[in-house]
């Protein structure tokens, strides 16, 4: 009987520890990709429209290809993104580009689906996370996660800097900052909003807001935020939704 409650008291105080496991910034991420794809990111076909234009992304087991097409004047345009690089098509002819117009239409197909996505694509090779401290945003607990990039594989923008933050109990992504060195340089602060489950997969809009300063803090812009010390300056809206599983 004596050996039995030793074993109680034991297995109580694994239970009690296991509790109080001290989570990594790669934990968190994977929570947060659990908790926003339900296993179903990696192998989907999504199509989604934004601003005028339509975006497909097919995806399976590392094999991916990003598309966006639209009609420019009596042109219509596809952009191509796949493992393989970038192509363009205009009126379903393969166009010649030079490596400036291709790192160009690249990014711009790559940044919409990047962020129409989040926070899955945190887990790219080339990204590294940092849990960077804790913070509470109206009222919310939160972990404050930095995430950048490899100059190898990271892209022309490896340099850009990211800080999530995704809720303590229950790994939502609802904020997000970064800095970027394209088109002279900049700072932005996105709200998510408009959250839903298309098919098992949570989308997201975003209150797109920028500080007067840019020689500031990314980890401080929750902060201003709370302040109303930012300027919104724009909605990122993704409508049309429409996913598959595969």
């Amino acid at each position: 009987m004596k050996l039995f409650y030793i074993f109680v008291f034991v297995s109580f105080l694994y239970a009690c520890n296991a509790s109080k496991k001290v989570l990594t910034a790669q934990d968190i991420v994977n929570n947060a990709i659990a908790k926003h794809c339900n296993g179903n990111c990696e192998n989907s076909t999504i199509t989604f429209s934004f601003r005028n234009k339509t975006y497909k992304a097919f995806k399976n087991k590392g094999i991916y290809e990003y598309e966006r097409t639209y009609k420019d004047s009596l042109l219509a345009v596809r952009d191509v993104l796949t493992n393989d690089g970038f192509k363009r098509y205009v009126n379903d002819t393969l166009v010649v580009l030079n490596d400036d117009e291709k790192f160009k239409y690249a990014n711009s197909v790559n940044s919409v689906h990047y962020f129409a996505q989040l926070p899955y694509g945190l887990n790219a090779p080339a990204a590294n996370k940092l849990l960077l401290g804790e913070a509470t945003i109206k009222g919310k607990q939160y972990y404050e996660i930095e995430v950048t990039f490899d100059e190898e594989g990271g892209g022309k923008d490896f340099e850009d800097v990211f800080v999530y933050w995704i809720g303590k109990d229950d790994f939502a992504l609802d904020y997000l900052a970064y800095s970027y060195a394209v088109n002279g340089g900049g700072i932005r602060f996105r709200e998510a909003y408009n959250k839903r489950v298309v098919n098992g997969i949570t989308f997201m809009d975003y209150n797109n807001y920028k500080p007067d300063n840019l020689n500031i803090e990314l980890i401080i812009l929750d902060d201003l935020f709370q302040e109303g010390k930012l300027k919104l300056i724009s909605k990122i809206e993704t409508k049309h939704i429409e996913v598959s599983v595969e």
